[in-house]
């Protein structure tokens, strides 16, 4: 490479030690600020130096501050990556403040918080005539109850800021199957004041039928590198992110993605995804990511290529080479699949030896890497440590509870007898990483 110029990651969530190793390998020096100064990601030899700062906590004031007196320290006007929700639209909605101390992607205006946010992005696809499930907004409870009387089950309950979702229900999305399920997880799941519950219709079909497009837009809206693939398994089952991922070419997928970005001006890394409808034959777009999404390293070409170095070499003045897709290449969240390829086995949909043999092809895992190899060892402790903390809790929970109230659970469990109707179904030691 010609030019070597140092990048700033906020690697608040679990991508940004794929960063770091992808550029890293190249020579080029690769700096991590994190949400917990512990966290696995903060683990990788490649970080050239560890900050910590959390961006969901801390006011945009305070962040782009830290941001600027961060890019004063390193000098040389870093290239800047955010890789979460939060800190893209951080950097998209301070970008005149940010812009003279940093290289990154000049967003439209207001184009980067349409696209985070399910409402804007479901409008926006259908001022597009893009094809998206069928999804309704409840503001209120008596919405809910309007949307039963046209809806056809199942339904997908999703966090329409999933992240929200996540941190108040311990979940993003389910997949309900009747009315009275549905209305049960709207009370316990919505917060009235302020409704972030979307639902969507739902689209049949495996894990395999969810395809997504990795890419990069330069500042004409011109796809510099873009690659398609689908999912194998996911995490949750079903429902969520990848956990075991294919690279295939799929050229609609690949068309509807580039004339949607050009229509509106995208420009930048690319994560989105769709699911194939077999009903109407079409593509329908799930989810965008206006940014770098957890499994950018699935889509990497002959020529070495990955949105993050393909967004280096451009923002840097230096050519892309081209390569060709590598079709067949598997890409694996070993953290996420050890827990959801179990629920695979007991449904049917995948065996032990499917399991084995789905490995074949696997050339990269997220974690584990042969010249990086303390991430993995740091998620695992972390897992164990979440595992300990929801079996205590458990455990607490049990001892709290009344011996007549279990004798009714048991009973509650017991089999009916054949002439009651069924229920409806439900669905070396090493020293921390150096923050500062």
């Amino acid at each position: 490479m010609n030019t070597i110029r140092p990048v700033v990651v906020l690697a608040q969530g679990f991508t940004g030690h794929g960063i770091a190793r992808s550029l890293g390998r190249l020579g080029v020096p690769v700096y991590g600020v994190h949400a917990r100064p512990r966290s696995p990601v903060a683990w990788s030899r490649y970080w050239r130096d560890n900050w910590r700062w959390d961006f969901a906590a801390q006011p945009v004031d305070a962040s782009v501050d830290r941001l600027l007196r961060l890019a004063r320290a390193i000098g040389s006007r870093p290239v800047l990556l955010p890789t979460d929700d939060t800190t893209c639209l951080v950097v998209a909605d301070q970008a005149d403040a940010l812009r003279d101390a940093f290289l990154f992607p000049d967003q439209p205006a207001g184009l980067a918080d349409t696209l985070s946010s399910k409402q804007g992005m479901h409008v926006m696809c259908k001022q597009h005539g893009v094809p998206t499930p069928e999804t309704v907004f409840p503001r209120c409870r008596n919405d809910v109850l309007a949307f039963l009387s046209v809806a056809t089950f199942p339904v997908v309950v999703k966090g329409i800021d999933g992240a929200a979702l996540q941190r108040r229900a311990g979940a993003r999305v389910a997949i309900v199957n009747d009315a009275q399920t549905l209305l049960e997880r709207y009370d316990a799941w919505e917060t009235p004041d302020s409704p972030n519950l979307m639902l969507q219709e739902h689209i049949p079909g495996p894990s395999e039928s969810v395809w997504m497009f990795n890419g990069y837009f330069d500042r004409d809206s011109h796809c510099r590198f873009g690659l398609t693939g689908h999912k194998i398994r996911q995490y949750p089952a079903y429902v969520g992110v990848t956990s075991l991922g294919v690279c295939a070419a799929n050229d609609a997928v690949a068309r509807q993605t580039i004339d949607f970005m050009r229509a509106i001006g995208y420009r930048g890394i690319l994560d989105i995804g769709y699911k194939f409808d077999q009903r109407s034959g079409e593509y329908k777009l799930l989810d965008v990511n206006p940014r770098i999404g957890t499994t950018f390293r699935l889509f990497v070409d002959t020529a070495g290529m990955d949105v993050a170095r393909a967004l280096y070499l451009d923002l840097t003045g230096q050519p892309i080479p081209a390569g060709r897709p590598r079709e067949g290449r598997r890409w694996i969240n070993e953290a996420f699949d050890i827990v959801s390829a179990p629920r695979y086995w007991r449904d049917g949909a995948s065996s032990l030896g499917h399991w084995a043999r789905s490995y074949r092809g696997v050339e990269e895992a997220s974690w584990f890497a042969w010249d990086d190899p303390i991430p993995l060892g740091m998620v695992g402790l972390a897992s164990l440590g979440r595992v300990a903390a929801a079996s205590g809790r458990a455990l607490a929970r049990r001892r709290a509870t009344p011996a007549r109230h279990i004798r009714r659970l048991v009973a509650r469990e017991r089999p009916r007898r054949s002439s009651e109707p069924p229920r409806p179904a439900s669905s070396g030691k090493r020293a921390p990483p150096p923050t500062r």
